[in-house]
């Protein structure tokens, strides 16, 4: 099992980023949340397998067909329970 902790950088707010994020996370299996920053980031927690989080990680760097993402920081967390994938109001 893996968590990790992603800053999502670029055009991602106002191109459904969070919402097409939430189905990427439930047709993987990941579970955690994404929200939106005050600096016009996406932030979120990812936890679940580690092929599903890493398959994650590789969707968060293209995004959906109108967000250009510049830079994903990825750092890894202590292990996280999470009961699904929400998308949370920044």
């Amino acid at each position: 099992m893996a968590t990790v902790h992603l800053l999502i950088k670029g055009r991602v707010q106002g191109v459904f980023f969070r919402a097409t994020a939430k189905d990427v996370a439930d047709r993987l299996g990941v579970k955690g949340w994404i929200k939106n920053t005050p600096d016009d980031e996406v932030e979120a927690i990812a936890s679940g397998s580690d092929d599903a989080v890493q398959q994650f990680i590789k969707w968060c760097h293209q995004g959906p067909p109108k967000a250009l993402v510049t830079n994903v920081v990825v750092s890894k967390k202590e292990e996280a329970t999470f009961k699904d994938f929400s998308v949370m109001r920044g």
